[in-house]
Order: C-alpha cells, then sequence, then structure tokens
C-alpha cells in the first residue's frame, strides 16, 4: 500500500471546459481511503479483530481500522486530477508520518 493505486469508472455529468478549451463531459468523484501503516499499531483494529474471533468469524486473518474521504472534483484532465488528488491526501487528509492512502477515480 505504499503507492496510489488507480482505478478508472465512467460517469457522465454535466458538460465543463477545462484551461486548455478542451470540453469534458464529466466531473469526476476521488474515493480516498487512509489507513494506519503496517508498522503502526492499530489498537481499534485489534479489538474489532478480537471481537469477530469471539463471535466465530475464524476466517478473518487481522483487520486494520481507517478513513474514507469522497471528494467531487470539477472537470479536469484524469493526470491533473490525480495530482490534485495526491496532493491533499498527503498534505491534508493524512498524517504521513503514521497514515497512508490508496485512492480511485470515479471520471
Amino acid at each position: 500500500m505504499g503507492h496510489p493505486s488507480f482505478f478508472l469508472e465512467v460517469k457522465r455529468a454535466t458538460a465543463s471546459q477545462s484551461r486548455d478549451g478542451a470540453i469534458y463531459n464529466y466531473t469526476m468523484k476521488a474515493h480516498v481511503y487512509v489507513t494506519l501503516k503496517r508498522t503502526v499499531l492499530d489498537p481499534q483494529g485489534q479489538t474489532i479483530h478480537g471481537a469477530l474471533k469471539r463471535m466465530q468469524y475464524t476466517g478473518v486473518e487481522d483487520v486494520r481500522q481507517g478513513k474514507y474521504f469522497q471528494l467531487t472534483l470539477r472537470a479536469m484532465e484524469t493526470a491533473d486530477a490525480r495530482s490534485e488528488v495526491e496532493r491533499i491526501a498527503r498534505e491534508v487528509l493524512t498524517n504521513p508520518v503514521i497514515e497512508e492512502f490508496t485512492y480511485r477515480l470515479e471520471e
């Protein structure tokens, strides 16, 4: 999970014009998932894992808890959207000392 992952799905919305004058017929949603780094103790995840074991859910090896953010972006080129989301996730949504993030874009 060290590097962001990218998954694109098509979803049409209203037409918009980008900086370069091109017309884009969609807005984008970014789904950002923030979790503690594997090297950081996750007491909430451990508590949930223990509860699942006591409830006889024996197939669960590990539980890591985290945060989810959904960002709606104005129409822009996919590369610009990736850069914007990565910057927001790095600078605002995560504590880079203890957390990491992945995300997917929905066009």
